[in-house]
């Protein structure tokens, strides 16, 4: 980092970041990530990092990325539940940073929950 306008702009890449992880209300969708040490061990981490990364990168408006505790099944971590309003909760399973990117394209942006990464599939 060199100049102030570096600094600015480092300034505000983070403050875009911290957003995404803000809840800015009733009307948002929701991507909760299950980070319990089953879900961390399991690399929940960098599941949560590419979407924060991918939301901001878009910039997409009312989409709020968190962190739970232990989800449940542990045997399918990495979990990740979609709750859009209106609509019934989506449960990810056995998601990876890839697989994140693919889901707020398909998902968040078009509306289309992949059915092949849900709790559904991997249980057959």
């Amino acid at each position: 980092m060199k100049t102030l306008e570096e600094l600015m702009a480092i300034r505000e890449n983070a403050k875009k970041k911290m957003t995404v992880r803000e809840d800015t209300g009733d009307d948002n969708i929701r991507i909760v990530v299950g980070m319990a040490t089953c879900g961390i061990a399991a690399g929940a981490r960098p599941v949560l990092n590419a979407f924060v990364d991918e939301i901001a990168k878009r910039d997409l408006k009312g989409v709020t990325v968190s962190q739970t505790g232990c989800i449940g099944m542990c045997q399918y971590e990495p979990i990740v539940e979609v709750l859009e309003p209106g609509k019934e909760k989506v449960t990810y399973v056995k998601m990876t940073a890839e697989k994140a990117v693919k889901v707020v394209n398909d998902h968040i942006v078009n509306g289309n929950p992949i059915v092949d990464f849900t709790v559904g599939a991997a249980t057959k």
